[in-house]
């Protein structure tokens, strides 16, 4: 029975040595994913909330000959543009969303990276039929301390898409 009680201490005692696992970067994800999931849903309602931005954001532009980057202020009007002439649907449901990792520790850094597919439909007219297409989209964000969103980027095949709902069949 000494064994068994020495067995039993032993194990609590290896047990409560073992350090505590930080779930500091998850946790920031988690909390960091709510943001992109109310991004995405804002976009897709065309009512954005921009607070979720930080001052100094920056979007890095992917598409063949745009800009370097866009600030807030270019977004908000490139999204008015955007929502003027199209109209959006996420409709992976849900989003696939993964955390993102530190380019040079390669260890979880709580930004999100997103896979998804949008429905963009370019509405008919007195004289065209409406026109849908869709296009697959990955997409990171990356957040300050205070949550919000500092680096954006998106990649797709907008040319495409555009040429698509744009072009003759």
């Amino acid at each position: 029975m000494k064994t068994f009680y020495s067995l039993i201490c032993l194990s609590l005692l290896f047990f409560a040595c073992q350090p505590k696992t930080d779930n500091a970067a998850n946790d920031t994800f988690e909390k960091n994913s709510k943001t992109v999931l109310a991004n995405i849903e804002g976009f897709a309602n065309e009512n954005l909330d921009y607070s979720m931005y930080a001052d100094n954001f920056v979007l890095l532009e992917t598409n063949f000959g745009s800009n370097d980057s866009l600030n807030l202020d270019d977004l908000k009007s490139r999204d008015a543009e955007l929502w003027e002439i199209y109209d959006f649907e996420m409709v992976t449901d849900p989003a696939v969303l993964l955390p993102g990792v530190n380019a040079e520790t390669k260890k979880t850094d709580g930004s999100v990276r997103y896979y998804g597919n949008w429905k963009m439909t370019l509405p008919a007219t007195d004289s065209t039929e409406a026109k849908s297409g869709v296009l697959r989209m990955y997409e990171s964000f990356d957040f300050d301390e205070e949550g919000k969103i500092v680096y954006q980027q998106a990649y797709a095949d907008f040319t495409g898409i555009f040429m698509h709902l744009h072009g003759e069949d």
